[in-house]
């Protein structure tokens, strides 16, 4: 599937206002070893947009991008996310995250069609998604975008027909996309098992071969130098 991906295109493609160039992208880690997370309170949005707004400054950047398989702490402080034993408690995020200011644009990776959007209302959760359909040359997979606005989710229909490039939504704010800083989780699915609107996008340690097959890395089309993570 990698090789796959890598073969649609040649350039990098923006999911995000195009306005904001890749040399803006700043790579972040939010994994359980990055220490800087211990100087504030990580349950907080208000802390968390903060945090980014200063690294953003620090590191002259105007996207904070990163996330793929990263095991992070940060959804410890959802039941949405905890289970019962350590086994089963999802903390590895499938996506990567674009952190940025609510409102950016947010755009069609590929030519496709609405297959489907929920504002997944769960506390820490998406909030309103929409999941896109993609085909090409045969082959059928799915892009996700989590933490709209609720207005993203407004007058669109399902078998709506997008165009690569197109805007399709608005980062939400911490009141409506799960209690986060605003950032885009966008995430590939090659088999979306039945679901609509929705797909994990964090999985417990033991199921992620699983997940990684199913969820290939989305820095592969978007280009990104994934070397500076």
């Amino acid at each position: 599937m990698e090789n796959f991906l890598k073969s649609i295109s040649k350039q990098p493609i923006n999911v995000i206002d195009e306005s904001i160039l890749i040399d803006n992208y700043v790579p972040i880690s939010i994994s359980s070893e990055n220490t800087d997370l211990q100087s504030f309170d990580i349950s907080s949005s208000k802390e968390w947009e903060e945090y980014i707004t200063s690294y953003l400054k620090k590191n002259n950047g105007k996207v904070a991008y990163g996330g793929y398989l990263e095991k992070r702490d940060i959804y410890n402080r959802s039941k949405h996310f905890s289970k019962e034993s350590e086994e089963n408690q999802r903390n590895i995020h499938l996506g990567i995250d674009l952190w940025c200011n609510a409102g950016t644009s947010v755009l069609a990776l590929l030519d496709g069609e609405i297959h489907s959007f929920k504002n997944n209302t769960n506390f820490g959760d998406y909030g309103p998604t929409i999941i896109l359909k993609h085909t090409i040359n045969n082959k059928v997979f799915y892009s996700l975008y989590g933490h709209l606005s609720i207005n993203s989710i407004k007058d669109i229909t399902i078998g709506q027909k997008v165009r690569k490039g197109e805007v399709i939504g608005f980062l939400g704010d911490s009141s409506v996309n799960g209690d986060y800083a605003p950032h885009l989780h966008f995430q590939l699915i090659i088999d979306l098992g039945g679901n609509f609107g929705d797909y994990p996008g964090v999985c417990a340690k033991k199921d992620v071969e699983f997940y990684k097959n199913n969820c290939p890395n989305p820095l592969t089309l978007l280009k990104i130098n994934t070397m500076d993570l």
